[in-house]
């Protein structure tokens, strides 16, 4: 199995030309046994959250200009280790996005900055790297459990955050000032997908299993939330700690579901397998984000035939690619890196719309230049909306006294009054008798958004 247990990857085509279409679990979570312990950590920081963070509510509160006039981004990268590949692709994008807006005059016609990066797991030390360094908005981190720390350094400092890769749904609530967003989504906006996946295919009942930890406990929830929004009975939700899986397995079986919703990580393979033991295999199986990968021998013949499983995100498009290679020629995998591409442009054009590079305006404006409607948010009400795909575009749309919707690389944004994506694209993928997956289609979850 290519990756097994917590760093799955599907790959479309791993050819330098096409490089691998892949969103492995560890590049929102830590990898292996790590895994573990994420939801400790997260919860002791997410404890903190009324001792540490910035007042107020810079995604919604007026902000009166104070930037010096030039644009400086900075990047937090924080995978070291097995996890450090997860950094060539969202720097890429990075420096792709800065040359195509510089490119297309930058900001009120200054070039726009991209601050030195260095590569450490103390987000922390590196924020206040790049505070000293007068950063306006601060792409990252990767790592959930790593935001905490950075958050409560930038909001400090007035400083945007826009992580490309954090989904864990505590981060919503963290007390930052209203200067944190993300252009991933958390992971129980898959839940609806999930089931829909489950419906498609006949499913009136499903059963969900578990493994044991907060990934898996709150998409569950949310998956049997999903469940009877839709119609859908689910008469057992049983959980299992990682290799453990047989009993659940076995109450699966008794309770006859028309499909199975698998929730796991490092445990999915083990569950998987018990799930076959227990004649739940094929089509009746759904896999969740972190249960999809490549695992062709290590299962049994047939063992996957037919299942569904989702990865967040889209497929890059021919030109994304070649841009990224341009900037990277040694680049094989592009995790992240239109998530990372789209907090940049969504940066720059927030600076334009609110005509200041000062990381309050950018904050105010984000909201509105995504697409999305908070209330009170600043630009959010009045003008014609213009749907826009780079900067560029996004600009004219201002130029031309309209208010710009931007849809970039990972598909629309639409940022509510959590600094959370409303609308998130997941990749579809389908199990072939040798246990391996292909992309077959996509969906997108949508939530409403306050």
């Amino acid at each position: 199995m290519a990756r097994p247990d917590s760093t799955p990857t599907v790959a479309a085509q791993t050819t330098v030309g096409r490089p691998t279409a892949s969103r492995p679990t560890a590049g929102r979570r830590t990898a292996g046994g790590a895994a573990v312990v994420l939801s400790a950590l997260l919860a002791s920081a997410l404890a903190l959250t009324g001792c540490s963070g910035a007042t107020g509510n810079a995604r919604t509160d007026a902000a009166e200009a104070s930037g010096d006039g030039t644009l400086r981004i900075g990047v937090l990268l924080d995978n070291t280790g097995d996890q450090s590949f997860l950094n060539a692709p969202q720097l890429a994008a990075v420096k792709l996005a800065v040359k195509e807006i510089n490119a297309a005059g930058g900001h009120k016609g200054k070039p726009v900055e991209l601050l030195p990066e260095t590569i450490s797991a103390d987000t922390a030390a590196q924020a206040k790297a790049l505070v000293a360094a007068r950063a306006d908005v601060v792409i990252g981190p990767t790592d959930s459990s790593h935001a905490a720390a950075a958050i409560d350094v930038l909001s400090k400092a007035k400083i945007a955050m826009i992580s490309p890769a954090n989904a864990a749904p505590g981060l919503s609530s963290y007390r930052s000032g209203g200067y944190y967003f993300r252009t991933a989504a958390a992971d129980v906006a898959q839940a609806s997908i999930l089931v829909k996946l489950a419906k498609d295919g006949g499913a009136k009942t499903l059963a969900v299993l578990h493994e044991a930890g907060s990934y898996g406990k709150e998409v569950s929830v949310a998956v049997s939330a999903a469940a009877k929004s839709a119609g859908l009975g689910t008469p057992i939700d049983a959980e299992f700690p990682a290799g453990q899986a047989q009993q659940a397995a076995t109450a699966a079986k008794a309770a006859a579901p028309d499909a199975v919703v698998l929730i796991a990580r490092q445990g999915a393979q083990g569950a998987i397998a018990e799930l076959n033991n227990a004649g739940l295999a094929g089509k009746k199986l759904v896999l969740s984000d972190g249960a999809v990968g490549q695992y062709g021998q290590s299962l049994g013949s047939h063992a996957l035939d037919g299942a569904r499983g989702v990865l967040p995100g889209t497929f890059p498009s021919a030109q994304f690619q070649a841009g990224l290679v341009g900037i990277d020629p040694g680049l094989k995998d592009m995790t992240f890196a239109a998530e990372a591409y789209d907090a940049v442009n969504l940066a720059a054009i927030a600076a334009a719309a609110a005509q200041d590079d000062a990381g309050t305006s950018i904050a105010s404006r984000l909201i509105a230049v995504s697409g999305g409607n908070a209330a009170g948010a600043q630009g959010s009400a009045g003008g014609e909306a213009a749907d826009c795909h780079t900067y560029k575009e996004c600009l004219d749309a201002l130029h031309a006294g309209k208010r710009p919707n931007y849809e970039g690389q990972s598909g629309p944004v639409n940022f509510d009054s959590n600094g959370d994506v409303t609308a998130a694209a997941y990749m579809v993928y389908t199990y072939g008798p040798d246990n391996t997956a292909k992309m077959t289609g996509s969906e997108t979850a949508r939530s409403g958004g306050s």
